[in-house]
């Protein structure tokens, strides 16, 4: 039905719009947090100076004039968290690490039994 060109945008949208509820409906699940996040202009905004660096899409290394060198993926990860972050109320500051985002640390408290972190 997406070949469609008349209704591919309208099936499109609906199955984003399907995916986001199915999304915030397991955070609630779940209880994480989740924030709808405008994805423009997110990898070409630089996520230390913040200047946007005009790129085209077969581009995928952010380099800008503030010395800022990192993968396009990663630009716009840094930027949908601070974006996210920013909506939530969080302060402070976040450093992005592949393994931790990734959940292959788990947190652990001194002196704790593992069973207590878990029911708490």
């Amino acid at each position: 039905m997406a070949k469609n060109h008349c209704l591919a945008k309208s099936i499109n949208d609906a199955s984003w719009y399907q995916f986001r509820i199915w999304f915030e409906y397991f955070g609630k699940v779940f209880g994480k947090v989740t924030v709808a996040v405008n994805p423009q202009y997110t990898s070409q905004e630089c996520s230390s100076c913040g200047a946007i660096v005009k790129k085209t899409l077969s581009t995928r290394t952010q380099v800008c004039q503030c010395g800022c060198l990192m993968d396009r993926d990663f630009n716009a990860a840094r930027n949908i968290l601070s974006r996210g972050l920013a909506t939530v109320g969080h302060t402070g500051s976040f450093a992005l690490d592949a393994s931790n985002a990734l959940g292959d640390e788990s947190s652990t408290f001194a002196g704790e039994i593992l069973h207590q972190q878990v029911m708490s």
